[in-house]
């Protein structure tokens, strides 16, 4: 049985849902109509389901036939605060909330296989579907984890789905290895003599502190990580002074950004050049600079042997020709990676197009391409399916 096939039949049905969750964004670890919404179809079709896991987290558990084998299924919830300038009838509700990364897709993606898998439970073992909130900068698979997610529903392996509008409808991709960046937050603090902007002499003005390092920390990458290697160091906001008061030099000055690399001895790298030259350039000036660093996510490491049976699955599904192999890795983050640290597993995206238009992610006028539904979650089904199939000898 083809999974895409059966699911295509509720297309209409699962499109309105999506459409529904669009509309009503939820932050990370507020997403309590969401999970109302998901507990409700879960009890609908009979599904057995927990909910509260990782404050705001549901995981539904669905048998199959008789088999011990278990392998999770996850999709994240949460929405982003960010304005929408969409303007059909299922855009957001709310201002600065909006499902600007597709969370909403992933999510109906998700109870659409579970319908599936409930309904026709060709499959032996125990699938967990883990959905989860807070991924956009909470930690919300941390969370989860930490909850006692794999103690309570073990997993002996565990993917994940995530549009990608940077690949044409139909196409789905993997990155073997390291597919998704770590993300830390930079904070620098620059303390200053303010003053009078008519009498400099008598100041450590913190805006040309700041104006050096925003130049400076750009040479680490060039300078001291290998060619071979990646990084990104982004400075993405500067806060100074009053806009109006044109004549007064601020005491303090403050630049927030983030790193991106894979490897952790370049995090490393990146972390301490980052300070020292901070540091160094503050005490030039005669101010004092000092980085607050904080690593958000690590990097999002696709396993080998799972990488390698999400692809079958894949072309079993779409074609060897609109299976992408290598896809490029990607310097956006994603906590998905705190389950892939202690789980084998695998990360893929779903392609749904867009992004020439300029409906990439997090962009304000972005949306989920419901055309996917069905092969998204047809690509969830089939991964349950054929990870645990009836038959399967134990290990």
């Amino acid at each position: 049985m083809n999974p895409v096939e059966h699911i295509r039949h509720w297309h209409a049905e699962y499109t309105g849902l999506r459409r529904d969750l669009h509309a009503h964004p939820e932050l990370g670890f507020e997403e309590e109509r969401t999970a109302r919404i998901v507990c409700e179809q879960l009890r609908r079709l009979g599904i057995e389901h927990h909910v509260g896991i990782g404050r705001t987290g549901v995981v539904a558990v669905i048998r199959g036939r008789d088999g011990d084998g278990t392998v999770g299924l996850r999709a994240d919830m949460d929405a982003l605060p960010m304005q929408e300038e969409n303007e059909f009838p299922h855009r957001s509700r709310y201002d600065g909330r909006m499902h600007g990364c597709g969370h909403d897709g992933h999510t109906t993606m998700l109870l659409a296989a579970a319908r599936y898998l409930a309904e026709t439970r060709n499959f032996a073992g125990t699938v967990n579907l883990i959905f989860q909130p807070g991924e956009e900068g909470f930690a919300g698979a941390r969370e989860m984890i930490e909850d006692g997610l794999f103690e309570r529903f073990p997993c002996e392996q565990v993917f994940a789905l995530h549009n990608w509008p940077a690949l044409p409808v139909g196409k789905i991709g993997l990155t073997p290895g390291a597919a998704m960046a770590a993300a830390d937050r930079v904070e620098i603090t620059i303390d200053g003599q303010g003053g009078h902007g008519a009498h400099p002499h008598r100041t450590v003005d913190p805006v040309v502190v700041a104006g050096h390092i925003i130049t400076a920390v750009q040479s680490i990458v060039s300078r001291n990580v290998s060619p071979i290697d990646t990084a990104v160091v982004s400075l993405c906001s500067m806060h100074a002074g009053n806009p109006g008061a044109m004549s007064v030099v601020p005491q303090h000055a403050k630049l927030v950004g983030t790193v991106r690399t894979f490897k952790p001895t370049v995090q490393n790298t990146v972390e301490q050049r980052l300070k020292e030259l901070v540091g160094s350039i503050g005490a030039a000036f005669g101010a004092q600079a000092t980085v607050h660093y904080e690593r958000i996510y690590p990097a999002t490491i696709n396993h080998d042997g799972p990488s390698a049976f999400a692809l079958d699955v894949a072309e079993s599904l779409v074609g060897k020709e609109n299976v992408v192999r290598n896809l490029d890795p990607s310097m956006g983050s994603e906590d998905f990676s705190f389950m892939l640290q202690v789980k084998p597993g695998a990360f893929a995206r779903l392609g749904q197009g867009g992004a020439d238009a300029g409906g990439f992610l997090h962009a304000t006028r972005y949306d989920f391409n419901d055309a996917v539904i069905p092969l998204g979650a047809g690509y969830l089904a089939a991964l349950a399916e054929r990870a645990l199939p009836i038959g399967r000898l134990a290990p």
